[in-house]
C-alpha cells in the first residue's frame, strides 16, 4: 500500500464508461518506471469497425490522484540525491585508485561495468558482499562529498535558477507559437 502511496499516478477512465472495468491507474508525465495506458472499450472499437466507420477517439478525464501532492513529503528526492552521491563516489574512487592501486581500479571498473552504482543501495550492498573494503570507502567519500556539497549550496541561488530557467523556458516557447507578421503583410494594408 505504501508503494502506491508514493507512485505518482491518475485515475484515468473514458468520459462514456460508467463501469470501473474501464479505468485504470495512469502514470502522471514526469513519473518513471510506470506502465502507461488505459484499457480501452473493445466492444465499442469492434462494433465501429464493423460498421466501417472508425472509433471515436474520446479524450481522457482525470478522475482522481494518487500521490503527487506537495504535502506527502519528498523521500523520492532524498533518494535520488543519495543515488548520485554514491555514483559520485563511485567516480572518485574510481580515479584515486587508478592512481594508487591499478588492481582494485580494474576490478571495481569491471565491477561497475555490470552493476550501476546509480542504483545506490543496491550498489552498495552488492559491493559490500564481493569487497567490503571498496564499499567501506565508496561510502565514506559518498558522505564526505555530500558534506562538501551541502556547505557550497546555497539555496537562494538554486531557487533563482530554476525560476530564471523556467522564465526562459516559458519566454522561448511564446517566441515559437506567436505568429510574427511579416514585411509583405504591413506594406499591402498600408498601400490601401
Amino acid at each position: 500500500m505504501a508503494a502506491v502511496a508514493r507512485m505518482a499516478a491518475a485515475v484515468v477512465c473514458l468520459p462514456s464508461s460508467s463501469s470501473s472495468s474501464a479505468c485504470r491507474a495512469a502514470p502522471l508525465p514526469w513519473s518513471r518506471g510506470v506502465v502507461v495506458g488505459v484499457r480501452r472499450r473493445r466492444t465499442v472499437a469492434r462494433a465501429a469497425r464493423r460498421r466501417g466507420r472508425r472509433p471515436g477517439r474520446r479524450g481522457l478525464v482525470i478522475v482522481d490522484e494518487f500521490a503527487g501532492q506537495y504535502e506527502e513529503g519528498f523521500e523520492d528526492v532524498h533518494t535520488e540525491i543519495m543515488n548520485y552521491f554514491t555514483y559520485k563516489a563511485t567516480s572518485t574512487v574510481l580515479h584515486q585508485l587508478y592512481e594508487m592501486n591499478p588492481p582494485a581500479y580494474t576490478w571495481l571498473y569491471n565491477y561497475v561495468v555490470v552493476n550501476d552504482p546509480k542504483e545506490g543501495k543496491h550498489f552498495l550492498i552488492a559491493l559490500a558482499k564481493e569487497r567490503q573494503d571498496l564499499a567501506e570507502r565508496v561510502m565514506i567519500t559518498r558522505l564526505h562529498l555530500y558534506s562538501k556539497w551541502i556547505k557550497k549550496c546555497d539555496h537562494a541561488k538554486m531557487y533563482e535558477k530554476i525560476s530564471n530557467e523556467n522564465l526562459e523556458i516559458m519566454r522561448q516557447r511564446l517566441m515559437e507559437t506567436v505568429a510574427w507578421p511579416t514585411d509583405d503583410t504591413n506594406t499591402s494594408e498600408t498601400a490601401k
